[in-house]
């Protein structure tokens, strides 16, 4: 049994490479930068304001942190122009401007250059004087500096060479005949001269140089391993990797994703497990007897109810229950909503006093959460039940006078099982998403909620993270089922 389960698991190596690289992929080439998320600065919501120079220290860290002036991955295929890597503070469009201005110039170092003459330049913007220094000009004065300051983002912004001449042209303009403009006049030539410089003689060459790097330290890497060790993740200074636990900071909340998942994944295992035993403890037994008494009046009468339950949606069944059994113009046996009361369980409760004071909050939910099962669980029972009937061995017990049950639950039953277990794999990736519907309908804080709301406000690391989790569980699902499957069915070797 030990080898036959580290075989399988070293089969699945490949795939976990596979969802990790998705993941990873997904993370890089979401919308936004992650840095304007976690810092929740103004800039995130494209207003072209100027960053003071503590915001902008907080934003070189924050890249650091999260690795992101790295190489994406271990091999990059480039010109002998284009950097190893890119200059920390710039957000990804200006890395993408970045990569076409060094290629207008042929050389990253001059491009560089550029880019921290265009960064000190939109920096004196932030240490210009106070606009109530200079009297009636400080209405246009403040006009002025923020249509200049906006310019200059747009630079670093721009990788069109003929559009950055035009550009640089118009400031010179505007900071040549302002003299409320000279503070600025230096960092001005300072980028124009740099621009010159890189554009008037280009080393265009080096495009054409085709380049195979490898970067030992790179965006994947820490993602996956974090930043220290490899292999026991010591020394680690910002990441530890998210194998692990490591997921990464959650945008909306600001606290850890392993912290997020942690405090909402207990409501939804509970549920779903709780559900699905419910569910296999009544449809097994209706499956099997409907099986033995094929086209009876209780084969016939079962598939019919349990069908009607199958074809009613969640959602209507759930809000059907809350107006009968959570109204008080009804009947209000059950809180409508939630899974505690408001002011929460008194401190010191025992055990007996928690589970009294929950239960009635987890009744309808429960139900809702298995009625659904019932049907399809029970078909597939019977369905294989009536297979394992028709065998000869099935025929030798009855002949060996048996009774019914005996024949059905000690001979039957395990051979049957093996569907049931098919479906039995699946209830871990079930438990790691949650229900969002229904956890919506009874305000319940699991992480169908937490999902949800995670896709409304673009949390990227919470939903990459649930998508890796759920194809993690979904893997151990099919082990476990294979693990079952040999100890149900004696015809099933592990050596084989």
């Amino acid at each position: 049994m030990g080898r036959y389960i580290l075989k399988r698991i070293l089969y699945f190596i490949p795939t976990l490479v596979l969802i990790s690289l998705l993941a990873f992929i997904i993370s890089i080439q979401a919308p936004g930068d992650p840095v304007d998320r976690l810092l929740n600065t103004s800039s995130a919501t494209g207003e072209m304001l100027v960053e003071s120079e503590l915001v902008q220290q907080q934003r070189m860290q924050l890249r650091e942190r999260l690795g992101l002036h790295l190489p994406v991955f271990y091999v990059s295929f480039s010109s002998l122009s284009q950097p190893a890597t890119l200059p920390p503070a710039l957000r990804p469009d200006e890395q993408q401007a970045f990569r076409r201005i060094v290629h207008t110039m042929g050389n990253n170092a001059l491009a560089g250059d550029y880019y921290k003459s265009l960064q000190h330049l939109y920096q004196l913007h932030q240490d210009y004087p106070a606009t109530s220094e200079v009297g009636s000009s400080g209405d246009s004065l403040r006009s002025g500096l923020q249509y200049s300051a906006a310019s200059v983002k747009a630079l670093l912004q721009e990788g069109n060479a003929q559009r950055v001449q035009d550009k640089l042209q118009e400031l010179q303009n505007l900071y040549t005949y302002n003299i409320y403009f000279k503070p600025l006049q230096d960092g001005m030539e300072e980028v124009v001269q740099s621009w010159q410089k890189g554009t008037t003689n280009p080393s265009l060459w080096r495009n054409y140089i085709p380049v195979i790097r490898w970067h030992g330290d790179n965006q994947y890497h820490r993602w996956l391993l974090g930043d220290g060790n490899w292999l026991t993740g010591k020394g680690s200074t910002y990441q530890k990797g998210w194998i692990r636990g490591d997921m990464g900071t959650s945008y909306t909340t600001q606290l850890p994703v392993r912290s997020v998942i942690a405090s909402r994944i207990g409501w939804s295992l509970f549920f779903t497990f709780s559900s699905v035993l419910l569910a296999y403890l009544i449809s097994v037994p209706i499956g099997m007897k409907a099986a033995a008494a094929r086209n009876s009046f209780f084969d016939r009468s079962s598939s019919v109810l349990l069908f009607l339950l199958y074809s009613m949606p969640a959602f209507w069944v759930a809000t059907l229950l809350l107006m009968n059994f959570a109204n008080p113009d009804v009947i209000r046996l059950f809180p409508s909503s939630g899974v505690a009361p408001t002011g929460g369980i008194p401190e010191g409760s025992s055990w007996w006093e928690w589970l009294r004071i929950t239960l009635p909050y987890l009744v309808l939910p429960t139900i809702c959460y298995t009625y659904a099962q019932l049907a399809f669980l029970s078909r597939i029972t019977r369905v294989a039940a009536l297979e394992v009937l028709q065998q000869d061995y099935i025929r030798t017990a009855r002949a060996k006078g048996l009774s019914e049950g005996k024949v059905l639950y000690r001979h039957a039953f395990r051979n049957a099982l093996l569907p049931v277990i098919t479906v039995f794999a699946n209830v871990f990736p079930a438990a790691i998403g949650g229900s969002v519907i229904l956890e919506t309908i009874f305000t319940i804080p699991g992480m169908g909620r937490a999902i949800i709301e995670a896709i409304y406000q673009e949390d990227y690391p919470m939903i990459v993270s649930v998508f890796t989790l759920t194809g993690v569980l979904t893997l151990c699902g099919y082990l476990l089922a294979d693990i079952l499957y040999a100890m149900t069915d004696p015809r099933i070797s592990w050596k084989k």
